[in-house]
């Protein structure tokens, strides 16, 4: 596929008005860690204010069922799910990022099961695409250990009960949050069913998703690691998506795609060192949903992760659900960072033996 091609497909792939179910539940404000907390309440408050307020056409909201022990065990140890139930009604620190409120432990079941409703809409039918708005996030909860925000993995948790229940062979995860998905990651590591593709700073917390982290057993190849330097804009992350994830993805041809919606890679971001703006992630947006068309009958659903500028979070989300709605998305304004094609060149050494790049 030439560069013209790809160029092609990102800004011009036809794509039809489409019935986008929100998930929101207004229990997940009871999650409130502490004040002073970037993962605070008020992130989801204006992500709901900017979606209400001007509602997007061909959107609808609706409320997920709290997740089953039986959804959150397919990724989590027992011990670990017992350590946070046990929390219910509590207050406690967990680690130096990670805190529980009295409310906390309901919001992440909430948050579960939003991601879950969100893959089971898509694959049934009951949407053409779906956001679920959730907190606290989850691409850094591991199989026994919360940590980064995160209590549970919603997205893993959904990608497994896709797997179990709703007969889905072939799920793409794409993380395109500034910090590496390490507990995505730990949950697929050895499945060659899931293919994960992250791009993250580095260096970064959490310390993982080094390029040469690839898999292990028979899912070697089906862990994409794209470490990027600190920095880079929206033409770049443009051109790594066009260059790395879209032959790969075709390669594979997922029949559910997800993606790990963070944020926090906004220009505007405190928390990360990226130059990403609101019309960057409608372009990344409309790779992953141009994706999902060609191989997955459009299911796509998105999990919200992290995101800590108010004003960016809500802005950026609004304008990945106009391209969910089926909006064009326009090209970068920025000139493309050549240190992208430096990490495009590695990529492509590590994966050359499995993917057609």
């Amino acid at each position: 596929m030439n560069a013209h091609t790809i160029a092609w497909l990102v800004y011009h792939h036809p794509a039809m008005p489409s019935d986008v179910l929100l998930l929101y539940d207004e229990a997940m404000l009871a999650h409130d860690p502490h004040p002073d907390h970037p993962e605070r309440p008020d992130r989801l408050r204006a992500v709901r204010d900017a979606l209400q307020q001007q509602p997007v056409p061909g959107t609808r909201w609706g409320v997920g069922p709290p997740a089953e022990r039986e959804a959150i065990a397919r990724v989590h140890s027992a011990a670990h799910i017992d350590r946070i139930e046990s929390l219910r009604g509590q207050t406690a620190a967990l680690d130096v990022d990670t805190a529980v409120s009295p409310g906390s432990v309901q919001a992440a079941h909430l948050a579960a099961g939003a991601a879950i409703d969100a893959v089971t809409a898509v694959v049934d039918g009951r949407a053409a695409r779906a956001f679920a708005l959730v907190r606290p996030p989850g691409h850094h909860a591991e199989h026994n250990r919360a940590m980064g925000f995160c209590l549970f993995n919603n997205i893993a948790i959904a990608a497994a009960h896709a797997r179990a229940k709703l007969g889905c062979e072939r799920i793409l995860i794409v993380d395109w949050d500034v910090h590496h998905g390490n507990g995505t990651q730990q949950a697929f590591y050895r499945d060659s069913n899931v293919l994960f593709f992250s791009t993250h700073q580095s260096p970064f917390y959490p310390g993982t998703g080094a390029v040469d982290e690839t898999g292990a057993d028979d899912g070697i190849g089906y862990t994409v690691n794209v470490p990027l330097p600190p920095g880079l804009g929206d033409a770049a992350y443009r051109a790594i998506f066009a260059q790395l994830l879209i032959p790969i993805a075709d390669s594979f041809a997922p029949d559910l795609v997800l993606v790990s919606a963070g944020f926090d890679s906004h220009r505007n971001d405190p928390i990360g060192g990226m130059m990403v703006t609101e019309q960057g992630f409608a372009s990344l947006c409309a790779v992953v949903r141009d994706i999902a068309d060609r191989h997955a009958n459009g299911r796509l659903a998105l999990i919200l992760e992290g995101g800590y500028d108010l004003a960016a979070l809500a802005g950026s989300v609004r304008a990945c659900v106009e391209i969910l709605a089926g909006s064009a998305a326009r090209p970068p304004n920025d000139r493309c960072d050549p240190r992208s094609d430096t990490v495009v060149d590695l990529v492509r050494r590590v994966h050359a033996g499995t993917w057609p790049l």
